[in-house]
């Protein structure tokens, strides 16, 4: 048995499915400073959220995850700026398959969120992108390659649909209690 992966397997399922859906901010804090790569300060996971291998997902400061999202990093790492708002049941995933390939072998990369991201309902975010500083991913849409700063995108496929200002100098701060 490999005790790393058996390890990251029940903490994995520790939050997944018992203290993911605690309804106490503080407990899920706890939890995820000791598990995640890193859970920046003021950050806050809603209840409901999964994340497959923790210790590949690197939180910045002040980001909101709101309920019901995944964060896969399984093989490659998430890594996002400060002040990003993910909404919910939004998906982040790092790893696939390669459907050319006759083994069905694997294929991804890292994702990388710039800071001042905001991502909409329901988004999709695949493997190996990278979504520049102060963009905006359209609820329901589908990110397959790198998303420009301050761009708003939308759709599946995603496309550019507008233009973020550049002036922005919001922080999020939204952590309650209960959620």
């Amino acid at each position: 048995m490999n005790v790393p992966i058996f390890a990251g397997t029940v903490l994995a399922y520790g939050f997944n499915y018992w203290i993911g859906n605690f309804p106490s901010r503080r407990v899920r804090e706890f939890y995820l400073r000791g598990w995640l790569g890193k859970l920046g300060a003021k950050s806050g996971v809603q209840m409901g959220c999964r994340f497959l291998n923790g210790r590949k997902v690197f939180l910045g400061e002040r980001n909101v995850i709101n309920f019901g999202c995944l964060l896969d990093g399984r093989k490659f790492s998430i890594r996002t700026g400060r002040n990003v708002s993910i909404g919910p049941e939004a998906t982040i995933l790092t790893l696939g398959h390669d459907p050319r390939s006759a083994t069905f072998e694997d294929r991804g990369g890292d994702v990388v969120i710039g800071d001042r991201v905001w991502i909409g309902y329901r988004a999709i975010i695949l493997p190996g992108v990278t979504i520049g500083e102060g963009a905006v991913v359209g609820s329901g849409a589908v990110i397959s390659k790198n998303v420009d700063p301050y761009a708003i995108v939308a759709g599946n496929p995603a496309r550019k649909i507008g233009e973020r200002p550049k002036d922005l100098v919001y922080e999020c701060d939204y952590r309650p209690w209960l959620l």
